[in-house]
């Protein structure tokens, strides 16, 4: 496997470990629906949900694109389209054979045409909105909705789920939710209609509101060992994603020296300055500008001047030992007892786990790691597969 200026280590026994976690949270008879979309929060969906295909019940994604990516690399397991689409992708969707999301009439009756029109049936899932206050309909007019849903042709109705804004921060909210979520599907039923899947926990619900499981749960960060701030830490999934880099050069430089764009930093003394091949252009914030740390040798070093599109400058002055260009730095990740974690970088950034994590470029190659032996490597040069594995 060829040395890399700069790459991420997905550790895919982290991964499985995270799911069983919260296999074991839930009562054998729920499903657990593990959410992937944006490239599997920057993990790489494909490769994500090949390794714990087996291990859990369907996949969740947000746009057409990232269904039909998973479709296409082999993907069986049921996928949910969680975000709506727009009309023309009804017809992909419904070849596809993804659930898709549905909030208005005038939608169902879209993707009810075109799966008569293609002899199938479409199964969709009716989004409630409980106090998200983004998409959905009205609890008022779920009753409604559902009643000309199961009216038209080609079409079923598989689920009904909900989505919480604040399971991490206010759980007496989501317990709300929960209530009239529940109140909405005891007056369904009451009719005698009767909905296959319940779906409304989220990472931070599962843990903090058991009550909110249903049929169906919908792990989302939790899964890759992160927690949303705020949010019960019960559940001691670890972090799967590392990012790390090499130093490509190194300098000494005389005090009074201006570093990086801007001269936002001016060094005082003779100074030690590492270059990394790292910057906003791989998705590394530019908010870490005079901020931001990574670890060298078991050390914290400072980032000193601002954070470039391809390149950032770290300070080694107090670095005990001679870093030599080459040797390996943590961006993301420990080396010893220093640990740089991703809600570190957030805080940082002025910005969320989410971001940072979605946020990291496709320029940056993913190494796929099993018992800590590179499995495959996937770069914008393609996918290699170590020697015998799978």
């Amino acid at each position: 496997m060829q040395e890399l200026p700069t790459w991420v280590e997905i550790d895919l026994d982290a991964l499985i470990e995270n799911v069983e976690l919260v296999r074991r949270e839930v009562t054998s008879d729920v499903q657990i629906m593990m959410t992937v979309k944006a490239d599997a929060y920057g993990h790489g969906a494909v490769q994500v949900a090949r390794a714990v295909e087996d291990r859990v019940d369907r996949f969740g994604v947000a746009t057409i694109d990232e269904a039909i990516e998973l479709s296409t690399a082999g993907i069986e397991k049921k996928i949910l389209i969680l975000s709506p689409i727009l009309a023309k992708e009804i017809p992909m969707a419904v070849a596809g054979r993804f659930i898709t999301t549905v909030s208005s009439y005038a939608f169902a009756r879209e993707v009810s045409a075109c799966a008569v029109a293609k002899s199938t049936e479409a199964e969709v899932h009716i989004e409630v909105d409980t106090g998200m206050g983004r998409t959905g309909v009205m609890p008022s007019d779920v009753d409604d909705l559902l009643g000309r849903v199961t009216k038209l042709a080609g079409i079923r109705c598989g689920g009904l789920f909900t989505h919480f804004p604040v399971s991490e921060s206010d759980p007496g909210f989501t317990r709300k939710q929960v209530r009239e979520f529940r109140k909405i599907v005891e007056r369904i039923e009451s009719t005698g209609m009767s909905i296959p899947v319940l779906h409304s926990a989220n990472s931070a619900a599962i843990p903090s509101v058991p009550e909110s499981h249903m049929t169906m749960v919908r792990p989302g960060l939790s899964i890759y060992g992160h927690y949303p701030t705020g949010a019960s830490r019960r559940l001691p999934v670890r972090p799967v994603m590392s990012w790390k880099c090499r130093i490509v050069q190194i300098r000494h430089v005389p005090a009074g020296t201006p570093i990086s764009y801007g001269k936002s930093f001016v060094t005082k003394r003779t100074t030690k300055v590492a270059v990394i091949p790292v910057g906003y252009g791989h998705g590394y914030p530019f908010r870490l500008s005079n901020r931001g740390a990574v670890i060298v040798e078991g050390h914290k070093v400072p980032i000193i001047g601002r954070v470039t599109m391809d390149m950032t400058m770290v300070d080694l002055t107090d670095v005990a030992g001679e870093p030599r260009p080459g040797d390996e730095v943590v961006l993301v990740g420990s080396h010893g007892p220093c640990e740089i974690t991703v809600d570190q970088i957030a805080d940082w950034a002025g910005t969320i786990s989410y971001e940072i994590l979605t946020g990291i470029s496709k320029r940056v190659p993913r190494k796929y790691l099993r018992d800590g032996e590179v499995q495959v490597l996937k770069s914008l040069l393609g996918v290699t597969a170590k020697k015998g594995s799978s």
